[in-house]
């Protein structure tokens, strides 16, 4: 129910494109884009052909070339120089997914940017959220990582994003994020649950 539920999100005019159903054009169609931090020039991402790791000054070259191409929405994917335990690139305010929000908002408002809302590779131990002890020993903490997955979405909503996309398989994840974008001003903002899991690991 309201205010929860907030149907006017998916009214929004650069947004509806993205929804509607029965045809295939290029506004169904998103780009995902991979900007690393430490890169001078684009590097070729041999495990998936056509796929480059971008710096972040081309941020605007490459948005500008798929506006143009008629795609109209990207899902960001970021690289950072460097990682910590607390994944604290994820969400600093000039971090690479945020850099990349901004620059591209700038030279091109109307395309819809997606940022992905994980932690993996900002973790210096690979996982998405907080690893602490648990009854069974070291595993990742559910709502320690809710509180951090809070804290990357309304730091990448502030960047711009027009919409978050979590893919950490959190329990309670979609619910909390949620809370935070709206006590946050960014009632505004969609979010896309896009995860799948096929197979569990010890921090799973």
């Amino acid at each position: 129910m309201f205010p929860q539920v907030r149907l006017r999100r998916l009214r929004r005019r650069k947004i509806i494109p993205l929804l509607e159903e029965t045809r295939i054009s290029n506004h169904d169609l998103i780009a995902p884009l991979f900007f690393d931090e430490g890169a001078e020039e684009a590097v070729p991402i041999q495990a998936m052909p056509g796929q480059f790791r971008w710096p972040v000054r081309k941020a605007g070259d490459v948005v500008t070339r798929l506006y143009n191409a008629g795609i109209r929405a990207v899902l960001l994917f970021g690289i950072p120089k460097e990682k910590d335990a607390e994944g604290s690139g994820a969400f600093a305010s000039d971090g690479v997914v945020q850099q990349v929000t901004r620059e591209m908002k700038s030279i091109c408002p109307d395309m819809v940017i997606i940022t992905d809302l994980c932690a993996c590779e900002y973790t210096d131990h690979g996982h998405c959220g907080v690893i602490g002890e648990s009854c069974d020993g070291p595993c990742l903490l559910n709502d320690p990582s809710l509180e951090m997955m809070q804290r990357i979405a309304v730091s990448q909503a502030e960047a711009g994003a027009d919409i978050v996309a979590p893919s950490c398989m959190l329990d309670g994840m979609v619910s909390s994020i949620r809370e935070a974008l709206d006590d946050y001003g960014h009632q505004d903002v969609l979010i896309m649950s896009y995860s799948s899991k096929f197979a569990s690991s010890l921090y799973g």
